[in-house]
């Protein structure tokens, strides 16, 4: 979305007028829900999580600063829901491999050799095995691969969400993907 964009929809949120917010609603959902899945292990925890952020989100906008931006404020606050809910819940991590994560629509993809259904199913089993190797770390090298790696945030955009400080960012990242590898390399070995 242009930063412009929301902004103005942010305007009219705080100006009372709630339609506005769905337009937000929609274009952080799909990534939204990522972070949470990632972060929470299951879609079903994710998605409460998800729309528990979406109302946090909402019910604190009036303090928001427009010259920020949108996204990292938003993704602070699900990042703390789901923190806050795995130490309610006492929840494990346990991540879902049936989920629509993993799974993108054949008919909605053009038949050429790129994208036919045979180059589909190698993405989502290489998907799958990502997702798999992320479960075996850490939920801090977790959340910030899928920050950095799956959503694209910058380092500056991830310090802010992680309320870390920037150069701290760097170095977690080099863990976090040293950590993966070592995860992808045992599942190899465990299953040849």
């Amino acid at each position: 979305m242009q930063p412009e964009l929301e902004r103005e929809l942010i305007r009219k949120c705080k100006a009372g007028d709630t339609r506005f917010y769905e337009p937000l609603v929609r274009a952080y959902e799909p990534s939204g829900l990522r972070l949470a899945v990632a972060m929470m292990g299951n879609t079903e925890d994710a998605q409460d999580a998800l729309q528990e952020a979406f109302i946090k989100t909402y019910d604190t906008l009036h303090r928001f600063d427009l010259r920020r931006p949108f996204g990292p404020w938003f993704f602070q606050i699900l990042r703390n829901q789901c923190r806050d809910m795995l130490r309610s819940r006492k929840a494990k991590f346990r991540m879902e491999f049936h989920g629509v994560e993993f799974e993108e629509q054949l008919e909605q993809q053009p038949a050429d050799a790129e994208r036919g259904p045979e180059r589909l199913r190698q993405r989502n089993d290489a998907r799958a095995t990502l997702w798999q190797g992320l479960e075996r770390i850490g939920p801090e090298h977790r959340e910030i691969l899928v920050l950095k790696e799956l959503e694209g945030f910058r380092y500056g955009e991830i310090a802010q969400i992680l309320e870390i400080p920037e150069g701290t960012v760097a170095s977690r990242l080099f863990h976090a993907r040293h950590a993966l590898r070592e995860a992808l390399r045992d599942m190899k070995a465990e299953y040849p």
